[in-house]
């Protein structure tokens, strides 16, 4: 029942930035975004999906290594929406950007996708050189 939608992605060049929007909807049992933990993937064609980061609800965050101080995730529990700030974009950060939302977080675990249960359709980012 809970709904994820993402928007934000677009045509960059090299080095520009991007800021994706995480909107989460449908809460129930009198949940609010702060009780999820909200994490953003990546997928390229004939790739795999690939954890980019994530924030718990206690404000804990995670990243991979390839976007470690370009990415930026935050969270604004009155607007319902977790943010990804993507800055010094590359080409090979080119990738269908899809939220997900999981009651959970799992700390060594934050980046395997069957730890989450709600998904968005994704918002396409692309970066040209």
């Amino acid at each position: 029942q809970l709904q994820v939608v993402e928007s934000g992605g677009g045509l960059v060049q090299l080095g520009g930035s991007l800021r994706l929007s995480c909107t989460l909807s449908g809460f129930t049992f009198g949940r609010t975004l702060n009780a999820y933990t909200i994490g953003w993937f990546r997928q390229a064609p004939g790739k795999g999906r690939e954890g980019v980061s994530c924030i718990s609800s206690s404000g804990t965050t995670k990243y991979e290594d390839s976007v470690k101080g370009r990415f930026t995730i935050s969270r604004d529990n009155a607007q319902r929406t977790v943010y990804l700030q993507m800055n010094s974009l590359k080409p090979e950060d080119s990738a269908v950007y899809t939220c997900a939302a999981s009651p959970t977080f799992y700390s060594s675990a934050w980046n395997v996708r069957w730890n989450y249960d709600s998904w968005g359709q994704g918002t396409q980012v692309t970066v040209s050189s």
